[in-house]
């Protein structure tokens, strides 16, 4: 079957950055998943933004071949690119949350590309309940009066799906669209990218999680600083990688125990029966929880299942509605998912550090060499530096107010698979030389394996298994937990 879209020799330069891609070639069939990987800044989302006309505005293209069902694409104005977007070539972003209006009901987001193509009224709302069935929402009337604050982080991702495929679309791309999705919903959306390409369509999928890649993907091409340096039939590729980063990536992906069990000291934290409710929803339900010194205790589960809500009531951020906390730590310090937004964007990572500092504790030069980083970014603003960097700034920030206890919010969530075994690794030895104890929270089933001593699992606000994180893993005993192994 011929391609429905061809590149060659792409190239893009944008203003303030430079040439972003550089000499890209690749194509896509009809029924067929393309799987573009790389770590953070490789170039993904740029190429696919490209491949949209979104960056041609701004940006300089330049490109041997552009075409897109035998049209060439290159001199297309925006007009017509507006024409191929949505009806022809559908794009699901990550951040459903960012990406959906907050002010809009699903009908509308939904509808829009209809609305465009100047489809009559009448004939929307099937076309739109049925695009959400097809995404795998089966109860898409009920839907269609929410607003996106009223979905799961799930449901917002199956939106997007369906705002992508209603109008049609023949090309899907898919740009890191499981990455904030616990293992079962991410399971779901990586199905349904399968299930469209069987259906006929040409899907893009890009992404830095190569065990999605491994359960999707039937080609594979690797970026690495704008790039493609590999490309091929994923079992090839991923099963012997030619190129050293493609190699790197690779070997970079959780797997197995952690490496160094630690014997449990005395109990630092001691939480029983606690619960959380928030107007008529209970977030925490009845949950015992212990964490003793120099140990790491995983907590995993869905979205939505009370994870980040226990975090909250560990730290002191919130008090519990019922049961209790006791700490006989000094200092339990909190290392959030999203360090630039808790950030104050004025300060400096100097300053940042400073304010965080105990009376005789490491300075902030100290505090950059512990977590790896260099002196020199201490004179930079949060906005200016990498995933990466950010996230060791904020393990910086924690380890200034000489904690006993970290609590991990889902840390390396948003990163690329290189810079989270980077980040991982500096949690485990900061753990084996100052014998810090950890609370690591997370939807990766395989990231929790490598660091934690003991899991819990929750579900719907409730611990529903807790033990030793091999013994669980190896034989789970609630159902609850074997679907979530299985699917991670």
């Amino acid at each position: 079957m011929s391609a429905l879209l061809t590149v060659s020799n792409l190239s893009v330069d944008l203003p303030g950055a430079g040439r972003v891609v550089d000499g890209v070639s690749l194509d896509v069939r009809p029924g067929e998943v393309l799987s573009i990987v790389g770590e953070s800044g490789a170039g993904k989302s740029v190429l696919a933004r490209s491949l949209l006309g979104l960056t041609q505005r701004d940006g300089r293209v330049a490109a041997d071949a552009l075409e897109f069902d035998g049209r060439d694409m290159r001199r297309a104005g925006q007009r017509a690119w507006r024409g191929l977007r949505g009806s022809e070539i559908g794009l699901v972003l990550q951040d459903a949350l960012q990406s959906l209006d907050p002010l809009r009901t699903v009908s509308a987001e939904v509808g829009e590309t209809l609305q465009i193509q100047r489809v009559p009224r009448r004939e929307r709302r099937p076309r739109v309940v049925e695009a959400l069935g097809r995404a795998g929402l089966p109860d898409g009337s009920a839907l269609l009066p929410r607003r996106s604050g009223e979905l799961s982080g799930g449901m917002r991702q199956r939106v997007l799906i369906a705002s992508a495929i209603v109008g049609g679309a023949r090309l899907i791309i898919a740009d890191e669209p499981t990455t904030a999705l616990d293992a079962t919903v991410a399971a779901r959306i990586l199905d349904l990218l399968r299930e469209l390409a069987a259906g006929g369509a040409a899907v893009i999928f890009i992404t830095h999680d190569l065990a999605a890649v491994r359960r999707t993907a039937d080609r594979v091409a690797v970026m690495e600083g704008g790039r493609l340096i590999e490309q091929g039939d994923a079992a090839a590729v991923l099963g012997s990688p030619a190129h050293p980063t493609t190699r790197a990536l690779l070997a970079a992906i959780p797997h197995g125990a952690k490496p160094t069990a630690h014997s449990p000291g005395d109990a630092l934290i001691t939480a029983r029966g606690l619960v959380r409710r928030y107007a008529s929803t209970t977030a925490v339900d009845g949950a015992d929880v212990d964490v003793h010194a120099g140990e790491t205790v995983g907590v995993v589960g869905e979205s939505g299942s009370g994870k980040s809500t226990l975090a909250r009531l560990l730290i002191g951020a919130e008090r519990a509605d019922a049961g209790s906390v006791e700490r006989s730590a000094n200092r339990v310090r909190l290392v959030p998912q999203d360090p630039l937004g808790s950030f104050d964007p004025r300060h400096t990572v100097r300053k940042i550090l400073s304010l965080s500092r105990r009376e005789g504790g490491a300075t902030p030069e100290e505090l950059m060499e512990r977590v790896g980083l260099d002196a020199g970014l201490l004179a930079r603003r949060p906005a200016r530096l990498s995933g990466g960097q950010r996230q060791r700034v904020a393990i910086a920030r924690a380890l200034a107010a000489r904690p006993d206890v970290l609590v991990c919010d889902e840390p390396v969530s948003a990163l690329d698979v290189t810079t989270q075994a980077g980040i991982l690794d500096l949690l485990l030895d900061l753990q084996r030389r100052d014998g810090l104890a950890m609370v690591f929270i997370s939807h990766d089933l395989a990231v929790v394996r490598q660091v934690s001593d003991r899991v819990l699992v929750m579900k719907n606000g409730r611990v529903v298994e807790t033990g030793p994180t091999e013994r669980v893993y190896a034989d789970p005993q609630d159902p609850f937990t074997r679907e979530l192994i299985a699917a991670g």
